[in-house]
């Protein structure tokens, strides 16, 4: 453990902790920024100030492990074996905290839903999957924005795009893209056969405004009248936008709000989103092929998950964890296993700083 650098970091945090309290900056961008970088810092410092104590007790105890008392050097046995443990623990956890993070983790997200090989039932599934993660959503008090939804009109949908706002959200959420199988009985089915269907989720992080330019040249914008099943929603003015990004053949769509200009808003954040994800893929793609992860590979085509209705359960196939809580898992109580996700990537990630 690299004590001269986590002391740097404590030192570090120390100043930040000084500037943080100074009424001259307080309320200032500067002073955002101060008080930002002291949060990240903290986790850190407060492990660290855990191992120091856990590394103070194992010196005071080894200074009595030959006593003469023999009650009293058990004590320290027993104190040393301990402690040690506690920093083995200890150091696990501060080189967890030491990984290069992700840039886009703390970035809003937009999250893409379509139905696959299923028919019918793929929409029915793709339309839990999204009340899934909305409420999720939900239970973080994270902001919601439906951007495209294409319903069948009987409960499913065929396609879903809506943003997510909040703190850490794409961090969060990146390990839900990949193809998700659901094995049911359909409510359509007479003879009670398992049916199995599949839905697609893609989890984007949300370019900024400065990260993505998009030339006028580069677009071709249409117009035309939204309509929902069953001639609901239908507008009669040409308020729904497509914009298509000829370069990359990019094509994004909103009729979710009635006015064209706030459609046309939408459209551009999400093309900007796609082509934030397209160029940063196409840069990744070189080095992507040689770097076997456990998560986060990036791969959309491969199954991830399954949900099987008649043993209860969801499956996740990357790290082989199985929870036997599908209705509750459903109802958006996703976090345990997210949190295996990431645990499993950082672990990933240690191994191949170790090798």
């Amino acid at each position: 453990m690299n004590i001269i650098k986590l002391q740097s970091i404590k030192d570090k945090y120390l100043e930040l902790s000084k500037k943080a309290i100074d009424s001259n900056i307080i309320g200032t961008q500067s002073w955002t920024e101060i008080v930002k970088e002291q949060a990240n810092l903290q986790p850190i410092v407060e492990i660290f100030d855990m191992y120091l104590n856990a590394l103070a007790n194992c010196q005071d105890a080894k200074a009595f492990l030959n006593d003469s008392d023999a009650e009293l050097a058990e004590i320290a046995n027993m104190e040393l074996l301990q402690n040690t443990q506690k920093l083995i623990e200890l150091e696990q956890q501060l080189k967890i905290l030491l990984l290069p993070t992700d840039p886009d983790d703390n970035k809003n997200t937009i999250i893409e839903i379509r139905a696959g090989a299923g028919g019918e039932e793929a929409a029915l599934f793709a339309s839990v999957l999204m009340r899934m993660y909305k409420m999720f959503a939900d239970s973080k008090h994270w902001k919601i924005e439906d951007i495209d939804i294409s319903d069948t009109g009987i409960g499913g949908i065929k396609e879903a795009i809506f943003s997510i706002k909040g703190n850490g959200v794409y961090g969060t959420l990146k390990y839900e893209s990949g193809v998700h199988r659901v094995q049911r009985v359909p409510a359509t089915e007479t003879q009670g056969r398992v049916h199995t269907s599949t839905v697609t989720v893609a989890v984007l992080p949300e370019a900024e405004e400065v990260e993505v330019e998009v030339l006028e040249k580069d677009l071709r914008i249409d117009t035309y009248r939204s309509g929902g099943a069953g001639g609901q929603h239908v507008n009669k003015t040409e308020s729904a936008i497509r914009i298509t990004h000829i370069p990359t053949g990019i094509v994004v769509q909103c009729q979710d709000e009635k006015s064209q200009i706030k459609n046309r808003d939408k459209a551009m954040r999400t093309l900007k989103t796609k082509l934030y994800d397209f160029y940063k893929n196409q840069a990744e793609r070189e080095y992507a092929s040689n770097r076997k992860a456990m998560v986060g590979t990036g791969d959309r085509s491969e199954r991830i998950r399954t949900y099987n209705y008649s043993q209860g359960r969801v499956t996740d196939h990357r790290i082989n964890m199985t929870l036997y809580s599908l209705e509750d898992f459903i109802n958006g109580n996703i976090e345990k296993i997210l949190q295996a996700l990431a645990l499993a990537e950082q672990t990933a990630k240690l191994e191949q700083g170790e090798s």
